[in-house]
């Protein structure tokens, strides 16, 4: 089981980040605004960058970092 670090660009440009083992199922869980309110409403949400991580924990451990970087750090993720 390999556990996914993700990033979506929500409808309104603000970015989001997760975990997930299944992270095309996750997309369409939040599109369909079933498991997250912060999601619901903001329009489309795109997939820009997803990373593996093996294990929850590492993924647990990467999100957190991803999600203390500043908005142009998370973006040149999804720019290389």
């Amino acid at each position: 089981m390999t556990w996914w670090v993700y990033l979506l660009r929500c409808g309104d440009s603000t970015l989001y980040c997760g975990i997930a083992l299944d992270v095309e199922a996750r997309l369409m869980q939040l599109e369909e605004g079933k498991i997250l309110k912060y999601t619901r409403g903001l329009g489309a949400l795109e997939l820009v960058y997803r990373e593996a991580c093996g294990t929850k924990t590492a993924a647990l451990r990467r999100e957190r970092v991803i999600k203390s970087l500043s908005r142009l750090k998370k973006a040149a993720l999804f720019s290389r």
